[in-house]
């Protein structure tokens, strides 16, 4: 039986986790001398390298003295509350890597609160204590009290701290003396983390995630939890709503460094993945064949904000996009299903080309997004709405957890944008120059929040939150509060008109753009909507007049990403998503329809 220890990453975004992680793929050995091609592993997503976060949690083993230690990435980002959850069900303890000069961050104490929970070890290491400024100690004991507020064990407070810099290599238990290695911390590892209880008995496994190969179609990925399994061994899988179903294992696989290695048996206690079962979905058990005995299923947190899903039907539809029909859609968000636990899909009322579509937080569903349309898919979706629950007959709305750190100055600013959208300030403290403010604002709240507080703050703000509970209806917000600048109609926008027409608003398309007419082209100055025509050529005549011939002075663009327009959008617009462009756009192209339509 190999000695084996299972163990958790828990970081904040940009700590430095993927980092440590391609530093101990190095000390383990997994690259031959001379090649590091290591390149962080982890976020191998092109998206997840563009937003330095990690959306999908991945596997990495090493072998160290002798011991394998299975590393386990998790999310550091709460909208990916259900990848968290089910990841650290395969582990024995936890690294908590913080930075040494922010310390812990709101979202790291939403996933090490998971961990503690479940009764995971930690083990703290305090990265980058080369930075200047840096207060190792300080963060030291910010992490305790962040533990002891969370309710740890006198054990789990009893953690040992490591300090050190992953990006140049080394850790140690004193940050002023650095070493040439990181062996300190894989030494700590073996030595504190608790090897997995080998429990003898009959097989049972619970599917924590999922793999997909192409040769070999889904593949189950969890830890043994009793007994063993082996290739061609005859299982039962227990489905989350209770059936049972009797299959085969074709092939079991464990994890070696970045890749699967196919195995003849996985004892208790090791990660492992499993190939040629067909019909499973996360959270079931893989258990005996004769006498099925299923372990307790995941609790995932319920979604919190919706969305609708539609097909494109803007008149420029299928110009970019390779998958446009409703049926392609469909089985997209089917696919996405069997991965993505905390998303929900129901087809809206009768309609076959519109759903529903519900997840975590406007991120979860704007990476959804975002994966589709570089997939080739075109798509419009309609503004994010919070999801009420009727709890002892009062609608309760999901309350979040907001911080935001700024430097002190527009401290007061801050309080007063979060409380007109119905925050609560809870505490206020100052941390040398800057001040970490805390509030309990409804979701609706934060959307469009993050924009204006970093307009606020000259772009210093830092600013996160994390679902807390649900709590009874606040009242009404108030959102955007201009109107849009609408395109009359189709073609193509001309300097000339853009031009004599700033005065008005500013604009989301350049001159040479192609515009449709229902299309919204800038954002109104005041509050009502404007029909605009920016198609409109100058008129060529002989007539020479001064001040006839002024050169067009266009200001730029404003560019808004996925969230900004999600966030931006009232109630009767949709963002027109395609692989090359987003375009904001009236639900009601016609602009006569659209006036019928509000006298009714």
């Amino acid at each position: 039986m190999q000695d084996i220890r299972n163990i958790a990453i828990i970081a904040h975004v940009d700590h430095g986790k993927t980092t440590l992680v391609d530093k101990m793929m190095l000390a383990g050995k997994l690259f031959r001398d001379g090649q590091n091609n290591s390149g962080q592993v982890l976020d191998a997503n092109d998206l997840e390298r563009e937003r330095g976060i990690t959306i999908l949690s991945k596997n990495v083993s090493i072998n160290w003295k002798g011991t394998k230690i299975n590393i386990i990435d998790t999310p550091g980002h709460s909208d990916f509350g259900g990848e968290v959850e089910r990841v650290l069900n395969m582990a024995d303890g936890c690294i908590l890597l913080v930075d040494a000069f922010e310390g812990p961050m709101p979202q790291t104490r939403f996933v090490l609160q998971k961990a503690l929970e479940i009764g995971l070890k930690p083990i703290v290491v305090v990265n980058k204590v080369d930075k200047p400024n840096c207060r190792p100690e300080e963060v030291y004991e910010m992490v305790f009290d962040l533990m002891f507020s969370l309710d740890a064990t006198e054990e789990q407070l009893d953690f040992p701290v490591v300090y050190g810099s992953a990006k140049n290599g080394w850790m140690s238990e004193d940050y002023n003396s650095p070493t040439d290695n990181i062996d300190y911390l894989l030494d700590k590892i073996v030595e504190v983390i608790p090897a997995p209880t080998v429990l003898e008995g009959t097989p049972q496994m619970l599917i924590t995630s999922l793999d997909y190969s192409n040769y070999t179609g889904r593949i189950a990925v969890g830890r043994v939890h009793r007994g063993s399994l082996k290739e061609g061994m005859n299982v039962t899988i227990a489905h989350r709503d209770g059936s049972m179903e009797k299959t085969r294992i074709k092939e079991v696989h464990v994890f070696e460094g970045m890749s699967h290695a196919k195995a003849a048996e996985v004892q208790s206690g090791d990660i492992c993945a499993i190939i040629g079962l067909e019909k499973f979905e996360i959270g079931d058990t893989i258990c005996d064949f004769e006498n099925p005995e299923p372990m307790e299923p995941i609790a995932i947190d319920e979604p919190t904000m919706s969305m609708l899903f539609t097909i494109n039907d803007s008149p420029f539809f299928g110009k970019e996009g390779k998958f446009v029909t409703s049926r392609h859609i469909n089985d997209r968000l089917e696919k996405e299903l069997e991965k993505n636990l905390a998303l929900r899909v129901e087809p809206f009322g009768d309609s076959t080309d519109k759903w529903i579509v519900s997840g975590r937080g406007v991120l979860h569903l704007s990476v959804l997004i975002e994966t589709m349309r570089r997939e080739g898919y075109e798509l419009q979706v309609g503004q994010p709405t919070v999801i009420y629950k009727e709890i002892d007959g009062v609608r309760c709305e999901p309350i979040e957890e907001l911080t935001i750190n700024v430097p002190e100055e527009f401290s007061s600013k801050m309080i007063d944008m979060v409380t007109r959208r119905k925050g609560e300030m809870t505490s206020m403290e100052a941390q040398g120059d800057r001040v970490n403010i805390e509030f309990d604002i409804p979701s609706r709240g934060i959307m469009g929040l993050r924009t204006n507080v970093l307009t606020a703050s000259q772009g210093e703000a830092i600013m996160a939150h994390r679902f807390k509970k649900y709590e009874p209806y606040k009242g009404d917000i108030l959102r955007r509060t201009n109107g849009s600048m609408i395109a009359l109609e189709t073609g193509n926008a001309f300097a000339y008109s853009i031009d004599k027409l700033q005065d008005r608003g500013k604009f989301f398309i350049d001159p040479g753009e192609d515009v449709y007419y229902g299309q919204v082209v800038g954002e109104h100055v005041h509050d009502n909507d404007l029909v605009i025509n920016v198609t409109k050529a100058k008129q060529l005549t002989n007539v020479r007049a001064s001040g006839s011939d002024d050169k067009a002075r266009i200001i730029p663009k404003t560019v808004l990403s996925l969230e900004e327009c999600l966030e931006y959008i009232k109630a009767d617009e949709l963002v027109e998503v395609t692989p090359k462009s987003m375009r904001i756009r009236k639900t009601i192209l016609d602009h006569n329809e659209r006036k019928k339509a509000n006298k009714d």
